[in-house]
């Protein structure tokens, strides 16, 4: 008797990818260097002529509507979105629903097929979404720079190469846990002259309908990981995107929804939920009972919220205080060029960019002896007032400021208090005239005035505070950590049981430490596959990107048994 027939196989997809899944697989575990898209602009790659044709895709776009999506949705919107490199708004239109009810309704009628395909079904056909989003990599570069300010490198590989890397982990880590435990068992014991005889199958439920919250800085690298997870474990999704960064993951919801219907799922599986800033649907959809599983991305206030939702599980990052302890280190002026790189990456609108820098006011032990705390500050200023001030790097490095409050908050920095070691100014950016830019401004902070900054504030604004020995450093990073949260710290030593002592204390307060970077690696970066992002062990977050936790808490298990006569 079988009662049990979970959906036949879509085996194509599968098998087509099938070799790729189990690297993938293989790269989660043993945590290498792993990615199946390359990350950099390549025609090899990407193909001859396809950048030119992408921008011309965009340029188009721009003024009209959206209409790549498949979503059942009846009327259209024209969104908030913005350039932060030439101040004009993009007038696209997206397809919305009336009314939540809608999006709610429709999401449910398409989870009833997915939810019964099996785990290689679904897996085949989420890559399958990956490989067809590459052909659109070049548009997302243009969408993700004129939404976020990303600059035009950083808007291909973040939103292109490394979110697919982060969606693909998430296929991956799921598969494998879906797969983890036999389907069927035959169970057997002994119990005297006879035997006790049971057949078990076990059968994996998701949770239910996922909301999916995006950011306005990284609308597709932040976005995926959730998506995938919730897709990979039998759930539909609504991206709610935030309402100044439509446009990026409009390009990848279109994608994904066009592979579904053309393998008979409904592509309303996954519905982009567009809204206007000021008039957001987004606590009407997360407070809805059908809504079982969130991922959020954003400021602490709302992340707060999501979080004390009663009967939901939720998956946030959210903002914190990210630090640099500095005890020692060979080459000072490499150690400057490597800081100033990262206060200065997309201007400092990186969940993952440093803010507190730490450094003993007696000064640090170098290759050619003791370095003076007022050297040491002098390095970090000049190296980045070379980068910001280069004709070439500086605005590519840079990028745009992309939100007003981000702007006001660091034209106003200057008052906060503390010395001000370099002054914030405009960046010239030779192809947009009229870009949003404003250079790192770094202020001193003495014994008397650390209380002046409380928590994250966003944006290219960093503190140099001189302490009493690295012990204090650490002391102070690691509070700022728990009380605040972190998801980076850098540190400088070339001390071993210095380094052992911050990576613990670190470690104990959640946050993971980059130690001695001096070459092309920068604390700001994550690489899929390898780094987890985030780690769920202080309030910049609940979660990780990706570990086991972030796949499992979206399904359940349930085992039944026949009794065998």
């Amino acid at each position: 008797m079988q009662i049990f027939a979970p959906a036949k196989t879509t085996a194509s997809s599968f098998e087509k990818y099938e070799s790729l899944i189990k690297d993938a697989i293989d790269a989660v575990h043993k945590r290498e260097h792993y990615t199946p898209f390359p990350e950099m602009p390549s025609p090899a790659d990407y193909g001859e002529g396809a950048e030119a044709a992408q921008k011309s895709a965009f340029e188009a776009q721009l003024g009209n509507k959206f209409e790549r999506l498949l979503q059942s949705s009846n009327s259209w919107m024209e969104s908030d979105e913005e350039s932060p490199y030439t101040g004009k708004a993009l007038k696209i239109s997206y397809p919305v629903f009336s009314d939540v009810e809608s999006y709610i309704a429709a999401s449910q009628k398409a989870n009833e097929k997915w939810k019964l395909a099996d785990a290689k079904t679904r897996a085949g056909l989420l890559v399958e979404t990956l490989h067809q989003l590459k052909s659109h990599f070049y548009e997302l570069a243009f969408a993700t720079m004129h939404t976020t300010g990303q600059s035009y490198l950083m808007s291909f590989q973040a939103s292109g190469p490394h979110a697919a890397d982060r969606a693909l982990e998430s296929i991956a880590l799921g598969y494998s846990e879906l797969t983890r435990f036999a389907d069927k068992i035959s169970w057997e014991k002994p119990a005297g002259k006879f035997n006790l005889k049971l057949e078990k199958f076990g059968m994996n439920i998701g949770r239910g309908l996922a909301l999916a919250i995006g950011c306005s800085t990284f609308p597709t690298w932040n976005t995926l990981p959730g998506v995938y997870a919730s897709l990979i474990t039998g759930n539909a999704v609504i991206v709610k995107p935030h309402p100044k960064a439509i446009y990026p993951i409009a390009l990848v919801i279109g994608v994904i929804q066009s592979v579904l219907k053309g393998n008979g799922f409904d592509p309303n599986l996954v519905l982009l939920a567009s809204d206007k800033s000021d008039s957001q649907i987004t606590k009407k959809l997360a407070e809805h009972p059908a809504v079982k599983i969130i991922d959020f991305t954003g400021s602490n206030s709302f992340g707060n919220y999501v979080e004390g939702l009663p009967g939901k599980v939720v998956f946030t990052e959210k903002a914190g205080v990210n630090s640099i302890i500095i005890d020692s280190i060979d080459d000072v002026e490499a150690m400057a060029k490597n800081i100033a790189f990262s206060i200065s990456l997309y201007s400092g609108q990186m969940c993952t960019a440093p803010q507190n820098i730490y450094v003993p006011e007696s000064g640090i032990a170098a290759k050619d002896g003791n370095v003076s705390f007022d050297d040491v500050k002098k390095a970090i200023v000049e190296q980045t007032r070379g980068l910001v001030e280069h004709p070439k790097a500086g605005h590519a490095v840079a990028g745009a400021i992309q939100s007003k409050a981000t702007m006001e908050r660091v034209l106003k920095a200057k008052d906060i208090g503390g010395k001000v070691l370099l002054e914030n100014k405009a960046i010239s950016n030779p192809e947009f005239p009229d870009a949003h830019t404003q250079s790192p401004i770094i202020i001193e902070l003495n014994r008397d005035s650390r209380s002046l900054v409380k928590g994250e504030m966003f944006g290219p604004i960093v503190f140099i505070i001189p302490t009493k020995d690295t012990n204090e450093s650490l002391e102070l990073a690691s509070k700022a950590a728990r009380e605040h949260g972190a998801i980076t710290c850098s540190a400088y030593t070339q001390n071993e049981d210095t380094m052992h002592k911050i990576a613990l204390e670190m470690a104990e307060a959640g946050t993971p430490v980059s130690f001695n970077l001096t070459g092309g690696v920068y604390v700001n970066q994550n690489a899929g596959f390898s780094d987890f992002h985030v780690t769920g062990g202080n309030p910049a977050g609940n979660a990780s990107f990706t570990n086991p936790e972030f796949i499992v808490k979206r399904f359940v298990r349930v085992q039944s048994r026949i009794f065998v006569k």
